[in-house]
């Protein structure tokens, strides 16, 4: 491995960008080369972080690498930091939209669960077209949802997405780079729904017989111009 700049070099290079043999013109001066130097080994630090989500590393994968815990490694790369410079319009809706579903039910958080709900906000959108014609609604979601965790008296202006909710977000890269597609739209956000088994979303979803592999099929044909049929209603229970 390269070695990085000394301490001794550190400080060459502090008096001489100082210009001055001030002790506090230096200390000033020091100040601002450390801060420089975090700040490109941050950013050095998060490129790779990137390039191991977007390549579907998980978040305990990814910890282990940096010698940290994984809920460490997620409050410090976690997407709010990230760019959304490449999803859809309506892709970049659903994040206010699972906000807006986590405060109509009272939940003081956003799960994927809100993420889900929120997939049926534009009915014209993939994700809500793949999720009508496999006869799965939006108040079946709600109800199962409810059924788990009660309406709540009230969530605040900004409830924070679950670590579960921000893993499917990241998530929607990697699946549109599997499809070698170079944007984010809803249809990527639905099948990332899947990479979190224990999410509620995934568990609901596979209760009302969803499959990852059904829902990329379907993805992938009705890009190419292709229409399932409809599944039949479930028998009633």
């Amino acid at each position: 491995m390269t070695p990085g700049p000394s301490l001794r070099e550190l400080i060459a290079t502090v008096r001489a960008d100082a210009g001055s043999g001030d002790a506090l013109d230096q200390l000033a001066t020091a100040s601002r080369t450390v801060a420089e130097l975090e700040e490109v080994a941050d950013a050095t630090v998060a490129y790779f972080v990137d390039r191991c989500r977007f390549g579907g590393r998980s978040w305990s994968e990814i910890s282990r690498a940096l010698g940290v815990t994984k809920q460490a490694a997620h409050k410090r790369f976690s997407f709010a930091n990230l760019t959304l410079d490449r999803f859809t319009p309506r892709a970049r809706a659903l994040l206010p939209a699972a906000v807006t579903e986590a405060r109509r039910l009272g939940h003081n958080y956003v799960g994927t669960e809100h993420v889900l709900l929120a997939l049926f906000a534009d009915p014209e959108s993939l994700a809500a077209k793949i999720l009508d014609e496999t006869k799965i609604a939006h108040a079946s979601i709600e109800q199962q949802i409810l059924n788990v965790t009660p309406r709540g008296s009230g969530a605040g202006d900004a409830p924070p997405f679950t670590p579960r909710a921000t893993e499917c977000i990241e998530g929607t890269v990697a699946e549109a780079r599997r499809l070698g597609h170079n944007y984010v739209g809803t249809e990527h956000v639905l099948l990332a729904l899947f990479a979190e088994p224990d999410g509620l979303a995934a568990k609901i979803l596979g209760q009302l017989g969803a499959t990852y592999d059904d829902f990329r099929d379907r993805v992938v044909e009705k890009l190419s111009g292709f229409t399932f049929p409809p599944r039949p209603s479930p028998e009633p229970a």
